[in-house]
């Protein structure tokens, strides 16, 4: 609906790499297939279920109340389906299971599932926070944002191009790649830039997974997909190495 539409190009400032895209994608259905219904699966809702403590941040209240500054999520479609598929291989009931769901690719998030719904992920407010990412630099202390934009005299949107464009595996390899095969073929080579970076990675997930492990009290299951999760058994082992 017209609605829906309008409340999507609202939220262009939260997803800014992904919602214009998607915008353009149905308004070009519509001219290409006018009459068939489009059907939109927004994939936070999954994560409505996160408890009050985990959404909200350490800022004044009154931001919440006047621009819903809270902890959102992503890729709940995918989290949700190989939540319940582990339970499946499990043969467990979901709801008796506290598992910790990975989604690794250019974009990554992990997440909490505990008795089959999120209780916290790693992506927040916006699609930049948690892990670091393709482009994106994941969690950073919110000081640095000021302070490089005093240092380097940025606007806004050049602070958010960086962090969201220029960040993570490209940025931290010093411009080798944003992909993580690229990296992994050069770190095997020896490249130091490659190796950092792939540590940083590998060391973010296995911090995220000790952290929901001890907020669901105990982790029955982990499980990665998405590009880098399904198809890289070397970060998965680098991930879980340590954690028996």
């Amino acid at each position: 609906t017209d609605e829906v539409m309008d409340a999507l190009k609202e939220c262009i400032e939260l997803a800014p790499l992904h919602n214009p895209p998607n915008i353009l994608g149905i308004e070009v259905s519509k001219e290409l297939m006018a009459g068939v219904p489009q059907v939109g699966v927004f994939d936070t809702a999954f994560h409505q279920t996160i408890p009050e403590c985990a959404y909200l941040y350490g800022i004044p209240y009154k931001f919440y109340k006047k621009y819903k500054v809270r902890r959102y999520g992503f890729h709940g479609t995918s989290h949700k389906y190989v939540a319940r598929r582990a339970a499946e291989i499990l043969k467990k009931p979901i709801k008796e299971l506290k598992i910790i769901t990975c989604h690794l690719g250019n974009g990554s998030s992990i997440t909490a599932v505990k008795n089959g719904v999120s209780i916290d992920t790693s992506l927040g407010f916006g699609t930049v926070a948690g892990i670091i990412m393709g482009t994106r630099c994941g969690d950073i202390d919110p000081a640095i944002i000021p302070f490089l934009m005093d240092k380097e005299k940025l606007a806004v949107e050049e602070i958010n191009k960086i962090i969201y464009k220029e960040s993570g595996f490209l940025g931290l390899s010093e411009g080798i790649s944003s992909d993580k095969r690229d990296l992994r073929e050069r770190a095997n080579q020896g490249d130091e830039r490659a190796t950092r970076t792939i540590s940083v990675f590998t060391y973010g997930i296995k911090k995220y997974i000790g952290a929901y492990a001890a907020a669901m009290g105990g982790v029955d299951a982990i499980v990665f997909t998405a590009g880098i999760g399904e198809n890289s058994k070397e970060t998965r082992a680098e991930a879980c190495e340590g954690l028996e």
